[in-house]
């Protein structure tokens, strides 16, 4: 057994954040002592690494500790999601670094280029690799058969306007490997669940300053949709997340229904408030990257 103070020195996390992760409940000593001492076991020091590869992602300590006490919490799948995060992670800063060192060499890395045909393959593998069953058998049925879809997604990708979505694609994410690291490891159940628990309570506070009164353009409201977008760029792995955002919006207003659902969750009037919202602050953003 191992006092807090050994536990801060293993970890490199300061007694007071444990003490604080004790409070809130979401990392116990093990046993008390007869001093009134925190002890903690092997298997505690465990629960804390875990705690710590999900603070890797920033999310929020109430979070982490909602998805390690669920009954449907998996510690194997979620470490796996979590190392090919890390992964992803790890190659994306090796990526910077090697931008970095083109700069100072005065050399442009950054690759848009048309993709060759085992890239276009390798896309194609990700995008089916990730399908529900149900979906494979819409598709073959559709295509006739598997291989049917894999040649159309090749026509498309190859296609002047399959080319002229997937630039977009790749303006978003930076580059190509980027983009296919995301294809090939999205995210676990369980963290994309507490990413839309992030947003659940975005959208209250929307709610909130909407029935407050504040205006779409008010600074607490712009803090809020500011937010959203970092946990847009989280989910997603872009480095541009207006995209996303301005898309979602749209949805919003070409789609009653879903616009409906989200009214009839949060209030009358929170979706216009939303759409509203978010216009505004990426037209200010732009308006803002102009004049600087």
């Amino acid at each position: 057994m191992r006092t807090v103070k050994e536990v801060s020195e293993l970890t490199r996390i300061s007694v007071r954040t444990l003490h604080w992760y004790d409070e809130i409940g979401l990392f116990k000593p093990t046993a008390i002592s007869e001093a009134g001492y925190r002890l903690y076991d092997d298997k505690a020091l465990e629960t804390l690494q875990q705690i710590l590869f999900f603070r890797e992602f920033d999310m929020p300590l109430k979070d982490i500790k909602a998805i390690m006490e669920s009954p449907d919490f998996d510690k194997e799948t979620v470490l796996q999601s979590q190392k090919e995060m890390l992964e992803i992670k790890r190659n994306r800063l090796n990526r910077l670094i090697e931008s970095i060192e083109g700069i100072l060499k005065g050399e442009n890395r950054m690759d848009f280029g048309i993709f060759s045909n085992s890239e276009i393959e390798e896309m194609y593998q990700a995008t089916v690799s990730h399908m529900t069953e149900k979906m494979r058998e819409c598709l073959s049925k559709e295509f006739g058969s598997l291989e049917g879809y894999r040649e159309h997604f090749q026509n498309f990708v190859s296609s002047e306007k399959g080319q002229k979505h997937y630039r977009k694609v790749l303006e978003l994410y930076g580059n190509k490997e980027s983009m296919m690291q995301a294809m090939k490891y999205p995210l676990g159940g369980e963290i994309v669940q507490a990413y839309q628990n992030r947003v659940d309570v975005i959208m209250q506070k929307l709610a909130k300053y909407r029935q407050q009164g504040l205006l779409p353009e008010a600074l607490k409201v712009r803090e809020a949709i500011g937010e959203y977008g970092f946990i847009m760029k989280q989910m997603t792995g872009i480095t541009n997340e207006k995209e996303i955002m301005t898309g979602i919006a749209r949805e919003y207003k070409s789609h009653s229904e879903m616009a409906r659902n989200t009214d009839e969750k949060y209030g009358e009037g929170v979706t216009h408030f939303f759409t509203d919202a978010v216009e505004r602050f990426y037209q200010e953003s732009k308006a803002n990257c102009k004049s600087e």
